[in-house]
């Protein structure tokens, strides 16, 4: 299985974690400790483990073999492009929560409703 590393590096947890290995960043404490990591034909046991690209990691009782590749140069196009449409849509979902949550609290304003006043008191 090949993997494309568009930054530095990735840890050893975030590579599996992205690929599906395990399902929680808490959970690869537990896949440590049960299966062998090999990184570079050298054992390892440290889930922050900078992986770099040219790397090759083997889980040791399955045929699963990690090499971090290079991307070619309109990959990385391609990941900066998507990179900088998630950042708009996350600012555009932001301000529409803001707008939201101001526009909720005029609503409660408007609804509270006077106590009741109840003659001679």
């Amino acid at each position: 299985m090949n993997y494309k590393l568009f930054d530095e590096f990735i840890t050893l947890q975030a590579l599996f974690k992205e690929l599906g290995i395990i399902h929680s960043g808490g959970a690869i404490k537990t896949f440590l400790l049960e299966n062998q990591v090999v990184v570079n034909d050298e054992p390892e046991a440290r889930r922050g483990r900078k992986l770099r690209v040219g790397d090759e990691i083997k889980v040791i009782g399955t045929e699963d073999v990690i090499t971090i590749l290079q991307p070619s140069p309109e990959e990385i196009k391609e990941h900066q492009a998507d990179k900088l449409e998630k950042e708009r849509v996350a600012q555009l979902v932001k301000k529409l929560n803001q707008e939201q949550k101001k526009h909720s609290k005029t609503k409660k304003e408007e609804n509270k409703r006077k106590p009741i006043r109840f003659p001679g008191t």
